[in-house]
């Protein structure tokens, strides 16, 4: 039997992982083991890393809304509240785009929810 060599496969899979690899300090970038126990722990974080951030922007913009609606004596609680009760079906996202870019439509809207006499 003839005999095989695994020399570019070998090479194109050590390649592919310093190229990952690339940026990283020191020897995370230049050697192949630690290069690839950074990039299996890169990877790792980048997946969690798209888990938070949707929490972080949720919670940026419940902290917007929050400081829009207390300047109309609102807690954020009872905007929600209000919210649903009036049957409102915006998301956090597109109530905090709306602070930010349009405030006279908001004051609208806040004085729409408010309007009902709802308010605890």
């Amino acid at each position: 039997m003839t005999r095989i060599k695994r020399g570019n496969i070998a090479r194109k899979r050590r390649k592919k992982v310093l190229k990952l690899a690339k940026g990283f300090r020191g020897s995370h970038s230049k050697l192949f083991r630690t290069a690839k126990q950074q990039v299996l722990k890169a990877l790792k974080y980048s997946y969690i890393g798209r888990k938070h951030r949707k929490r972080d922007y949720r919670r940026l913009w419940i902290i917007r809304i929050n400081a829009a609606t207390r300047s109309y004596n609102i807690s954020y609680s009872q905007f929600i509240s209000l919210l649903k009760r009036k049957n409102v079906a915006l998301n956090r996202k597109i109530l905090s785009q709306l602070v930010l870019i349009d405030k006279s439509a908001f004051s609208h809207f806040i004085q729409f929810i408010q309007s009902s006499n709802l308010l605890i």
